[in-house]
């Protein structure tokens, strides 16, 4: 977390709850892009991802004054475990269960953890030395932030390849395209993502 960031986060647990609101601002991409990869893997066309970022940014307002972390990497992991339960919830909704299971929530925020390493190896160049590999693996949030200003084909096609792990086929098939396109589509995609993302470093 930059200084200002752990400035902010002092200042929203000494109560600042604007200040917690800007600060739950800086993590919107990223966890609308966790929620749509999980949505995608379990809630297809059921729910929307805006939707359920708001719904977690509403409990961490609620709960924040449990929040016992000091750091950047706390923080995340509370609001990935907040956005884990209230999947669990959409996926209870959608599929007739009413008790709360532990074990799905588990494993969605194992899901979750999964994506969020995965979003930072994006846009790094397969060829780039181990330390720049490792120096930019904790970049989750900034590759999400870029990501974010890509056309909305490029987010989907590099979404489905990398977070969702489809082949290019089942891209093409879930994009109603040729897997051409697809092909074009993505490497298109990836080249301006690193673009984007060297742009904001």
């Amino acid at each position: 977390m930059t200084t200002d960031g752990q400035r902010m986060l002092a200042d929203a647990k000494a109560g600042n709850g604007t200040t917690l609101g800007e600060l739950l601002e800086q993590y919107r991409n990223y966890l609308r892009l966790l929620a749509r990869i999980e949505i995608g893997r379990k809630l297809q066309g059921k729910v929307d991802a805006s939707d359920l970022v708001q719904e977690v940014f509403l409990d961490a307002h609620r709960y924040f004054p449990s929040f016992r972390g000091t750091a950047e990497p706390q923080f995340v992991q509370w609001l990935r475990e907040i956005l884990a339960g209230t999947l669990a919830n959409q996926v209870r909704r959608y599929f007739g269960t009413q008790a709360r299971d532990l074990r799905l929530e588990r494993s969605i925020a194992a899901d979750l953890d999964r994506s969020s390493v995965a979003l930072a190896g994006i846009p790094i160049d397969p060829h780039s030395s181990p330390s720049e590999q490792v120096m930019r693996g904790e970049q989750s949030l900034q590759v999400a932030q870029a990501l974010s200003q890509l056309p909305p084909d490029y987010q989907s096609v590099i979404v489905l390849r990398h977070l969702e792990g489809l082949t290019f086929p089942q891209v093409a098939e879930r994009m109603g395209r040729s897997v051409d396109s697809v092909e074009k589509l993505w490497l298109r995609g990836l080249t301006q993502l690193r673009k984007t993302f060297a742009g904001a470093l």
